[in-house]
């Protein structure tokens, strides 16, 4: 069991708000994009809210994340405007990226986020890249944490990222969303160790594996790690067992797995649900307090679309600006 850092009551509901924000936010997404209100395609963080809050709540806005393309709850939890990020999803021209990116490619350089990545694997490189430019370029002592899923780490990315990661001992977190599925593969047909941060070992780096469904127990390790990296000791990889509730993306069949196993799971699992259970000693919530929080999200959300569908589509004429560096 990890000693939990000490919690107070706002620091948890600040917790709970998140997570609760990052739901209602992609049960409004799944419900659009299924309504054909929505362009692109969707990849939902249904269930692994924790994970990205826990992480996010260690980092300082001048710290930098690498998103996946299942990325709404990281840009949440960093601390990106929802309003930017709906209208972003929508396509409009008032969105984080002027609806350009859309959703596996939402951004928000101001407090951090890097970008989501379409490409599996692809924000290895760039969060390490980050850490070195923190490290040898601007010599501050930020921080640069990447997630992926299971799927992901079998990517060459990953072994170039932390290789070189920890020879530099540079100031980067891989952060390992185990939700047991790549697309539409079982973990344990692609992949011979029993944990993904088994991995880790090989290139001398620490590891840690903890209850991606506890809020808290992924913000003890994230503190520990975030810590490491400012006092110049180098990566840490952090492997958060979860589960991925929802298909890989909105409207996936889910063909090659039975949807009431997969509900059991979320039954006893769910961050939100069991978040009471979970609450460090001397913490203490009501009910009627957590269901206060989740109606807030709910209107938060809600009004983040109507500012979405508000805005404006961007012009024809800025089709192409914002594809190459001026």
């Amino acid at each position: 069991m990890r000693t939990l850092p000490e919690v107070t009551k706002e620091q948890a509901k600040k917790f709970y708000e998140t997570m609760c924000t990052i739901r209602c936010f992609e049960e409004s997404v799944k419900k659009d994009f299924l309504n054909g209100e929505i362009p692109g395609f969707v990849h939902l963080y249904i269930g692994e809210e924790a994970i990205g809050t826990g992480i996010c709540a260690a980092l300082r806005d001048t710290d930098f994340i690498e998103s996946t393309h299942r990325g709404h709850g990281h840009c949440i939890a960093k601390g990106a405007d929802v309003n930017k990020m709906m209208a972003e999803i929508f396509g409009r021209k008032d969105g984080l990226c002027k609806g350009k990116g859309g959703s596996m490619h939402i951004a928000d350089f101001s407090v951090g986020m890097l970008g989501a990545n379409g490409v599996v694997g692809g924000g290895y490189n760039l969060a390490t890249g980050a850490a070195l430019a923190s490290k040898m370029i601007l010599k501050n002592d930020n921080v640069s944490v990447v997630f992926f899923g299971d799927g992901a780490s079998n990517r060459g990315t990953f072994h170039e990222a932390a290789n070189v990661a920890a020879a530099w001992k540079l100031p980067v977190i891989f952060v390992n969303e185990m939700n047991c599925w790549a697309s539409t593969t079982p973990y344990r047909t692609t992949t011979a160790v029993e944990n993904i941060s088994d991995r880790a070992l090989g290139y001398g780096m620490p590891r840690v594996i903890v209850d991606g469904q506890n809020v808290f127990e992924v913000y003890a390790a994230a503190c520990e790690a975030v810590e490491r990296a400012r006092r110049g000791e180098g990566p840490t990889f952090i492997e958060a067992k979860t589960y991925r509730i929802e298909g890989h993306f909105v409207g996936d069949p889910e063909k090659y797995r039975k949807k009431e196993e997969t509900m059991q799971i979320f039954h006893d699992t769910d961050p939100l649900t069991h978040f009471l259970d979970k609450l460090p000693a001397g913490v203490e919530f009501t009910q009627a307090e957590l269901d206060e929080i989740l109606a807030a999200a709910r209107a938060k959300v809600a009004a983040a679309k109507e500012f979405a569908v508000s805005c404006e589509y961007p012009d024809e004429s800025e089709y192409f600006k914002d594809v190459y560096v001026d």
